[in-house]
């Protein structure tokens, strides 16, 4: 289930390490959020989706980061 969606891969991988030292197993994907860009096409520098189990869905989002 897509818990979120993160500007970039390192961000990805930022998010879940964090998932992950709190026992939720994560991963990430690259995202159609970026389709219609300057290139049309998919990005692999652009979006991405993190991934988590529907079963941890509830306490991954009680992790996020705040929104500014």
């Amino acid at each position: 289930m897509r818990l979120t969606v993160v500007p970039d891969e390192g961000e990805a991988e930022v998010l879940c390490r964090l998932l992950r030292t709190e026992g939720i197993p994560c991963s990430y994907r690259g995202s159609d959020l970026a389709v219609g860009g300057s290139d049309g096409g998919y990005s692999f520098a652009g979006w991405r989706e993190i991934l988590v189990d529907d079963n941890d869905l509830a306490r991954a989002r009680e992790l996020l980061p705040e929104a500014d």
